[in-house]
């Protein structure tokens, strides 16, 4: 069947929360039957470290899906990196993992970011996106939790 996109139309602008949930749901009915997962294996989780006063130390963003822990932000602030911060924030995070089941994580870090950090903890690289501004790159990487 084909079909006649003349009277189609694009629109380009800044992110779409409709259009996003649209495209997740479009996205989970191929992305379920085809791994043999559904909604139930998918979660987030986040990890935060206040210091006495309540301000923000640093924290951790991540999701799970599937037995795969998934770590998009860490950040720790200037004045705590150099306090074992960053390697509680991951513990914490792989801990909630294993408990939630998961048997392996990933990560990406510009190069001018963490990626050594990340080693240091037992990951190790797959791969590299080239081109990131000011001629860094954009490390990815595995670590077995098991």
């Amino acid at each position: 069947m084909t079909h006649d996109h003349s009277e189609a139309g694009l629109s380009v602008g800044h992110q779409d929360r409709d259009l996003a949930e649209r495209l997740s749901q479009g996205l989970d009915a191929v992305n379920f039957p085809a791994t043999g997962t559904t909604a139930a294996d998918q979660g987030s989780l986040s990890v935060k470290a206040v210091d006495e006063a309540g301000e923000l130390i640093g924290g951790l963003t991540a999701w799970t899906w599937g037995g795969l822990l998934g770590i998009d932000m860490l950040w720790v602030r200037e004045d705590s990196r150099h306090g074992g911060w960053g390697s509680r924030l991951l513990r914490a995070a792989e801990e909630e993992a294993r408990r939630r089941g998961c048997d392996r994580a990933c990560v990406s870090s510009f190069t001018f970011q963490a990626p050594e950090f990340y080693q240091r903890h037992g990951y190790v690289e797959t791969g590299r996106t080239l081109g990131i501004p000011g001629g860094a790159e954009d490390v990815h990487m595995y670590k077995p939790l098991a």
